[in-house]
């Protein structure tokens, strides 16, 4: 695809771009836990030197069971473990090197923290995801780059075949050497290669072909998130280009991923790159750091801080990565715990009702017998509603049969086929009043969820402004907060 086809035919081309299989699944998870663990958490430091003595890694109550249980009362589907840090203490007993677990007084320096956490998700329901360091300030190899890139992969290799099925892993771009440090050249299509042989399914995020980072760590989120973008946001020449970066995050900021608009017309036609489905991931901490600080114990994200980044990442075409810092102990502490099952709660409530289900849909059009608008009222994902090709305007209106309090609307395209609506409103009809707006939006993508202040009424109406080729709905939900309000 380039620059040079027709408007309308580069338009139609950008709106058959989706998701790979791996890319669907991570993508239905929508929620999921970060655990920061290791050296650092008994050290107080977010960034070890890679010089700490292994006798201080000591948990006293350790139990991953707890981590699972707490990411499970929150409505998380998985939990990604930082295996190895910048500072090179592996949570693993590798073979390839002696800064590890095994030389810890835990669990008599048999202990396999790695091994504990996956085996605790696959008993609670839970996927399992790792994390690890490509800077490691141990390892005296870091900076002889063949030398370094051989052993980084022994340790992958390690974590990707002992440890069952993995639906992440997960790079990131820190490194601290600064201008007089080690310069280490990544091999970043070899680590690639073994990811896809030995885990074929799992996705590579964020200094990867498949989740991109949302260009931010506070959790803010974009009005527009798009996961077709020009294919030059993926360049692995840029990845290490920002190899001797000082902080998390470097690659995707060198892809302006930080800009407001990543996917717009005029964005994906004025590069006139090939486009690719590289969609967004929103990280952040529940508390102000990565790892636990006793300091922080009165710093933990409150419920409605919590409820704002999951809208607007869940519910605004990206996914949740929340960050939960174990104490010393090997526990999530019990403010943390609180939070996260108030969140879980208010979730739960709110979305444990779909008020449309037995709502009479009408549309504009429908493109044949198979994508007819009633699709749109089921939880079926594979099913949707359509109007007929090159047809970029559409409405789809419900009627409730009874009035009925709602504050939260829930749009999903089918994915599968692209991602097409690029501007939409949402009406309410009072009687036989005039059509009332509640809700303008962009675009929406995997899910879409549209907060509003409450209102009452039997009908609603969507109506597509813009969208590319033609849209598709594959569900319409409709529902009440847990505190009805917005």
């Amino acid at each position: 695809m380039n620059r040079k086809l027709p408007s309308a035919e580069w338009i139609k081309a950008a709106a058959q771009v989706s998701p790979s299989k791996r890319q669907l699944s991570w993508q239905e998870m929508e929620f999921y836990a970060f655990i920061h663990f290791t050296v650092n958490t008994f050290t107080d430091r977010e960034w070890g030197t890679g010089e700490e003595d292994p006798a201080i890694f000591n948990p006293s109550e350790l139990s991953a069971a707890q981590w699972v249980q707490v990411c499970k009362a929150a409505g998380m589907k998985g939990l990604i473990l930082t295996c190895k840090h910048h500072d090179g203490f592996c949570l693993w007993p590798s073979k390839y090197t002696e800064h590890t677990v095994a030389a810890s007084p835990w669990r008599n320096g048999s202990g396999d923290l790695v091994q504990e956490v996956a085996e605790a998700c696959r008993e609670g329901g839970l996927k399992f995801g790792v994390y690890l360091s490509p800077w490691d300030r141990h390892e005296a190899s870091y900076g002889d780059s063949d030398r370094y890139n051989e052993f980084f992969i022994h340790q992958l290799r390690e974590l990707l075949f002992n440890y069952g099925g993995i639906f992440c892993v997960w790079f990131d771009g820190a490194c601290g050497e600064g201008p007089n440090g080690k310069r280490q050249v990544y091999d970043w299509d070899a680590y690639y290669a073994l990811i896809r042989e030995l885990q074929p399914e799992a996705v590579i995020s964020v200094c990867g072909p498949d989740v991109r980072w949302c260009g931010n760590e506070a959790g803010h989120t974009r009005d527009s998130e798009w996961s077709v973008v020009p294919a030059h946001m993926q360049d692995n020449e840029k990845i290490q280009e920002q190899s001797q970066q000082v902080d998390d995050g470097a690659f995707a900021r060198r892809m302006n991923t930080q800009d407001s608009d990543l996917g717009s017309r005029d964005v994906i036609c004025s590069h006139g790159d090939p486009l690719i489905w590289y969609p967004a991931e929103v990280n952040t901490s529940i508390r102000p750091g990565w790892f636990y600080h006793t300091s922080e114990d009165d710093q933990v994200k409150t419920l409605e801080e919590l409820l704002a980044v999951y809208y607007g990442a869940v519910g605004g075409n990206a996914s949740f990565l929340l960050n939960l810092p174990p104490d010393t102990r090997g526990l999530v502490h019990e403010k943390d715990v609180q939070r996260l099952q108030e969140l879980g709660a208010a979730l739960r409530t709110t979305f444990q009702e779909n008020l449309a289900l037995n709502a009479v849909a009408e549309a504009s059009e429908m493109l044949d017998e198979q994508h007819v608008v009633s699709e749109v009222l089921t939880e079926h994902p594979d099913t949707y509603w359509c109007p007929r090709e090159e047809t970029e305007l559409a409405w789809v209106e419900l009627d409730l049969q009874e009035e009925k309090a709602f504050d939260r609307v829930v749009l999903m395209e089918h994915i599968q086929s692209g991602q097409r609506i690029e501007r939409f409103t949402l009406e309410v009809r009072r009687g036989e009043g005039a059509w009332e707006e509640i809700y303008t939006g962009s675009v929406v993508g995997y899910k879409r969820i549209c907060c509003f202040p409450q209102v009452t009424s039997r009908r609603i109406r969507l109506t597509i402004d813009e969208s590319r080729w033609y849209p598709t709905l594959s569900r319409l939900g409709i529902y009440l907060s847990e505190r009805g309000d917005a």
